[in-house]
């Protein structure tokens, strides 16, 4: 059995990663609110973009969406994984460097690079892909007006024939506990089909609705990398603040066995204590 100084220690540094894993909990909380009411309030407005989008595009003719629509045969394939700038949130970050992975293995034989949002995406996958960016920075001030300068950059890659498709690996926010991680196609469009054709008779368009169609495709494009960074920020601290629950309660769990240990080390060296005591008395009396 350890001595009574050694387990003092563990109960010390034991008790010291509890305050730790404990105050990171609570700051994770606070900002998961934050950041949760912020996806919230976001996606019934990108939902409702992406029905516009999808009511006028199901009234036209042929190829509406133009260049965004453009399928190419599948060469080049760029991977936008959205990952965090720091760990200690479980496997947050391993399940979407796993997926990234994952879709490489599925585009065997085609080149497939990595457009890293996250310095924990782009400190595994540059050992693995080739990244062509990597833009950690974006957390720092998550606006829309900046990731719109990020759908603009990934976007012109795509018109410019760079890539043949482009998709988005994140993990979505369902609730504190639990994350769910989603690829989802950016570029090129999928075909637009809707069970409710807008006839022309419901509504006036100034200008035509072609010209409406591909001015909201960029904004659409935008919007759905936008909200996939803030599902993935809002995951983000879910994810921390369940794993540094879970520390915290592992960590007591342990300071507690350990204080049982040192109480029973204790209680042995006092009858030892006792026992010598004892015995020295009974050889004096010899």
């Amino acid at each position: 059995m350890a001595n009574l100084k050694e387990i003092r220690n563990r109960i010390t540094s034991v008790s010291s990663t509890m305050q730790i894993t404990s105050a990171m909990k609570m700051v994770s909380a606070a900002k998961l609110k934050k950041a949760q009411d912020a996806i919230t309030a976001m996606r019934p407005y990108a939902e409702k973009l992406t029905e516009l989008l999808q009511n006028l595009s199901a009234t036209l003719d042929g190829d509406s969406g133009g260049e965004y629509t453009n399928q190419r045969e599948i060469k080049k394939v760029l991977m936008v994984a959205i990952t965090s700038n720091r760990g200690l949130c479980g496997a947050f970050n391993t399940n979407v460097i796993k997926e990234v992975k994952s879709r490489t293995e599925f585009y065997a034989g085609k080149q497939v690079d990595v457009f890293a949002i996250g310095k924990k995406g782009f400190d595994i996958l540059k050992k693995s892909h080739t990244v062509i960016d990597n833009q950690s920075t974006i957390y720092d001030q998550l606006t829309f007006d900046n990731v719109a300068g990020i759908a603009n950059d990934i976007t012109d890659k795509f018109i410019a024939g760079n890539y043949d498709r482009i998709e988005l690996v994140y993990n979505q926010f369902k609730n504190a506990a639990t994350q769910i991680i989603q690829t989802e196609q950016f570029l090129p469009l999928a075909p637009i089909k809707s069970d409710k054709i807008v006839s022309q008779s419901d509504y006036i368009f100034e200008p035509k609705k072609e010209e409406i169609v591909l001015t909201l495709i960029p904004k659409s494009l935008k919007t759905q990398l936008y909200k996939a960074i803030r599902d993935s920020f809002a995951s983000e601290h879910g994810a921390r603040m369940t794993a540094m629950h879970k520390a915290t309660d592992n960590a007591t769990e342990l300071r507690n066995q350990l204080k049982l240990t040192y109480n029973k080390a204790r209680q042995a060296a006092i009858t030892n204590e006792i026992l010598e005591i004892v015995g020295g008395a009974e050889a004096l009396k010899g």
